[in-house]
């Protein structure tokens, strides 16, 4: 079964820090461009990062440019999103897919994904 499982979220200050794991089941992650989406509470969900999978390039929305880095471990078959400096507007939950970045396109079916929350 072809899966994506996100990890790694939590209760977290502002602006602290957490990385968020993609890892891939029954799916090879390289293979695909793998994006970053988030959705809040009463809130459309929204992409927040990608990296392209021919040359890792990366793409970020404007509202987490130079806090948070997306990156790809090919051997584990994961891609991370480190994010630093959370702020509240940061609150969602994070999911992970194939897609094909700067698109709507999404390749694979939507996770759990993994709930970060950032509150004092």
């Amino acid at each position: 079964q072809v899966q994506l499982v996100e990890s790694g979220g939590g209760l977290v200050q502002p602006g602290g820090s957490l990385r968020l794991s993609c890892t891939g089941s029954g799916f090879i992650i390289n293979s695909y461009a793998i994006g970053w989406f988030r959705q809040a509470p009463g809130k459309e969900r929204e992409g927040v990062s990608c990296i392209s999978s021919s040359d890792g390039r990366t793409y970020y929305a404007d509202s987490v440019k130079g806090r948070f880095t997306i990156s790809r471990d090919n051997a584990k078959n994961t891609v991370y999103l480190q994010m630093n400096s959370l702020r509240p507007e940061d609150t969602a939950f994070y999911y992970c897919a194939a897609t094909r970045c700067q698109s709507n396109l999404v390749f694979t079916s939507w996770g759990q994904g993994t709930q970060v929350t950032v509150s004092s």
